[in-house]
């Protein structure tokens, strides 16, 4: 059950990390509020994977000719899925954008049959249902006659839909190094990944969006907080994932929607609904089905 505590862990990690990103928006734009977790992720990345190789007394393992094409695909997915994330949190509140993205559990387990041929037990698939339906009563219009965020609501499964493709991405990265301990290739992967984001970002913005990236480095002191936490957030991922399938670690962190709810009612005065309740207490029934399957 390690994979669990990785994940865990991961979650809240994400959550705060998600927040200062959403603070970014109006500074730097959803572009540049998108590059501040690799820009400034990356560094912390390096010094992770120094860590760990300390730690388990092992050299970075070689990585396969192979293996970079799905890593950059898994990165460019995860650009992708954050930028769309971030829009769908300017037009919608912080929870109900993060439920939008949650729907992913289900795309990633679909995905991981397809390209990694990972079956998952019946009770494991119940989980992944209850959870999921559990982050869309989240997302629910608040008030009658409110509605769906049609825009906020195509951001955010799109998101979702990137967001899965990263995770198998990033999980075949990590089981296709040849050998070395599971910590060392989920640093390894986690540092290639960022290294490809925070350079093809910069790229970007230094030759269409100039002003973006210096006021990416203008709002430095936030950004580097942002940064260290999306690093964190991704170095217990990335471990996860080592572990067991991408659809279990991306259900039980679902978690992060009832994180959500934490954070956004003490810094954004979002005040829960009685349905909010019920969907947070069946993500968490989820979660608890997930962990006895």
């Amino acid at each position: 059950m390690l994979w669990a505590v990785f994940t865990v862990m991961a979650a809240a990690a994400q959550t705060l990390r998600n927040a200062m990103q959403r603070d970014l928006v109006e500074r730097v734009g959803v572009v540049g509020a998108t590059h501040v977790r690799f820009l400034f992720g990356f560094p912390f990345a390096l010094v992770f994977l120094a860590g760990m190789s300390l730690l388990v007394r092992e050299s970075v393992p070689p990585i396969p000719a192979g293996v970079l094409p799905v890593v950059l695909g898994a990165a460019l997915s995860q650009i992708a899925a954050t930028g769309l994330m971030l829009q769908a949190m300017r037009l919608r509140s912080f929870t109900v954008a993060t439920a939008y993205t949650k729907t992913e559990p289900v795309l990633v387990a679909l995905f991981g049959l397809i390209f990694l041929g990972e079956w998952l037990a019946p009770m494991a698939l119940a989980a992944i249902g209850i959870a999921t339906f559990g982050v869309l009563l989240t997302a629910w219009p608040a008030r009658k006659g409110e509605g769906w965020s049609v825009e906020a609501l195509g951001y955010g499964l799109v998101s979702a839909a990137f967001f899965a493709l990263s995770a198998i991405g990033f999980r075949a990265g990590i089981h296709g190094l040849p050998g070395g301990n599971f910590a060392i290739r989920a640093s390894t992967v986690l540092a290639l990944g960022l290294g490809l984001q925070a350079g093809l970002l910069t790229l970007y913005l230094a030759i269409l969006d100039r002003p973006a990236l210096r006021a990416i480095i203008g709002a430095w002191k936030p950004s580097l907080l942002a940064g260290f936490m999306g690093a964190l957030a991704s170095q217990f991922r990335f471990l996860g994932f080592s572990h067991t399938s991408a659809a279990k670690v991306r259900t039980l962190a679902l978690i992060e929607v009832f994180f959500a709810r934490l954070v956004s009612g003490r810094l954004f005065r979002e005040k829960p609904t009685l349905r909010e309740g019920i969907g947070l207490a069946l993500i968490v029934a989820g979660v608890a089905l997930l962990l006895n399957a």
